[in-house]
């Protein structure tokens, strides 16, 4: 099984309420090898809601407790984050996922590059809240721009 960022199937699932759908996965759907995940979904904030960034570093250091995610009104919602991306954890050791695919630039799923907090469109190298968490834990996670014919054999045992 593969945990795939829900907003990249088609699930308004993005911060405002859209979605990043990426045709490629979705046909990899009805093989019954892909898992929907929204860690922000999961860790209670709604849909829509206001934008978030991690200030102060990036998502390992949000888990270490050196870094928060605010919104961009300065609420503080680090615990939502964090809770989302424990229990997209629980999830993937329930459906035993191998890897992960996730958004890119996400505060949540981020696999490369994250905003730096300033809420104005400034990109940094890191990881988001939930990629460091599976990372962490021994998960391989890509991003929905790192998709090759390659990657997606591995993954899944086939290309689109």
């Amino acid at each position: 099984m593969i945990a795939v960022s829900s907003c990249l199937l088609g699930i308004k699932a993005k911060y405002d309420g859209g979605k990043n759908s990426v045709d490629r996965l979705l046909k990899l759907c009805p093989g019954g090898k892909v898992v929907p995940i929204c860690p922000e979904q999961l860790g209670g904030s709604p849909t829509p809601r206001p934008p978030a960034e991690i200030k102060g570093g990036t998502g390992l250091d949000v888990l270490r407790g050196t870094a928060k995610v605010y919104t961009d009104e300065g609420l503080d919602i680090t615990d939502l984050f964090i809770e989302g991306a424990q229990e997209v954890l629980k999830v993937c050791r329930i459906f035993d996922v191998k890897a992960a695919i996730l958004k890119e630039r996400s505060p949540s799923c981020g696999c490369n590059i994250i905003y730096d907090g300033t809420f104005q469109s400034m990109r940094i190298p890191g990881q988001g809240v939930t990629a460091a968490l599976l990372a962490s834990q021994g998960i391989p996670v890509y991003s929905e721009e790192e998709l090759t014919d390659e990657l997606l054999q591995k993954l899944f045992g086939q290309t689109l």
